[in-house]
């Protein structure tokens, strides 16, 4: 395989992965505004409405919100401050880009690590959520979210290393 169609291979993978995110939020995001306007409207209309209707949209804001922030860690697109790169200019700008990257790569690591031990600990309790869903199933975004956009981050940060080292002092 040559290192074009090994780059389109990784260009189309990528592409993939980005629309599979993409559905799945969308997904996500429907399913909680229905249930929700569904809620609504049995209450109004018929006195009541789906027991367990409120404990799955909290369940799909948890989701929503830790899939929102895998799209935005496609490209670094998370929330900074960026009173530095106002400031700084070529290499002290990649070098402090860098540095940032890598420690959100490390933090969101550790998240992970601690994330998956507490999911665990709820698979081994064995309690039930809504519908007879395991609570850990709903926890599990948590560990993989926080994997994705720690990975994200390290290989970010890979690539501004790179950049380190071909820009000039």
């Amino acid at each position: 395989m040559n290192k074009k169609s090994r780059k389109s291979l990784l260009e189309r993978s990528q592409t993939i992965i980005c629309l599979v995110e993409d559905s799945i939020l969308v997904g996500l995001l429907l399913v909680m505004i229905v249930m929700s306007v569904l809620q609504i409207f049995l209450r109004n209309f018929f006195g009541g409405g789906i027991v367990w209707s409120e404990v799955l949209v909290r369940v799909l804001v948890l989701w929503v919100g830790l899939i929102g922030a895998m799209v935005a860690s496609r490209q670094g697109n998370h929330i900074n401050i960026d009173i530095m790169n106002r400031y700084l200019s070529g290499r002290a700008k990649i070098v402090v880009k860098f540095v940032v990257e890598l420690f959100t790569a490390l933090i969101c690591l550790v998240v992970a690590y601690y994330s998956l031990k507490f999911v665990q600990s709820e698979f081994a309790y064995g309690g039930e959520s809504f519908a007879k869903v395991p609570i850990w199933l709903c926890e599990s975004i948590i560990p993989f979210a926080f994997m994705v956009i720690s990975l994200r981050y390290f290989l970010l940060a890979f690539i501004n290393f790179k950049n380190i080292v071909k820009v000039p002092s």
